[in-house]
């Protein structure tokens, strides 16, 4: 089963339904106080239904296999989604397709026209490229650091 999956019960019954009911499935940095934001506002759109599986690459379960072999630094370095049948979609198109699935597409259905996605885009590129110092979280080298040495700890190598 995936990564800490959120608003659902843990129950066997619950997991097999959302892995059959998803719509797609976001990537997302749970790590993030911003990401946190709009994670939290998608649950409460979804209402439970399960239509967004809600997968937090900070998980330290977070296996990309399972996930079209998104690894975790690919997964930081901007907003990754997927569609059951794998498409992995990337940037505003992932937002977009989000909102859609959760019946508010009219939110970002303005990014379809030619010139405001490429303006969308490039803006959604400079957030992704700086969020990380923007949010007063460290770089991603030192992030990865720190994760490679908590799964050293996690099995018993450590050295404190």
């Amino acid at each position: 089963m995936n990564p800490k999956i959120m608003n659902i019960s843990t129950s066997k019954q619950n997991k097999k339904s959302l892995e059959l009911s998803w719509k797609i499935k976001l990537l997302y940095d749970g790590d993030c106080p911003l990401c946190m934001r709009e994670v939290t506002f998608l649950q409460k759109k979804d209402g439970g239904r399960g239509l967004v599986n809600l997968v937090d690459i900070a998980d330290n379960n977070y296996n990309p296999e399972q996930h079209c072999g998104i690894d975790y630094e690919t997964a930081m370095e901007r907003i990754h989604a997927i569609l059951p049948d794998g498409t992995i979609l990337t940037d505003i198109e992932a937002f977009r397709y989000v909102y859609e699935v959760l019946g508010m597409g009219w939110v970002y259905a303005v990014t379809k026209l030619p010139v405001v996605g490429k303006i969308a885009n490039w803006v959604y590129g400079i957030w992704a490229k700086f969020r990380l110092s923007l949010t007063g979280r460290p770089d991603i080298r030192t992030i990865i650091a720190g994760r490679e040495a908590d799964k050293k700890c996690s099995s018993d190598t450590c050295n404190y």
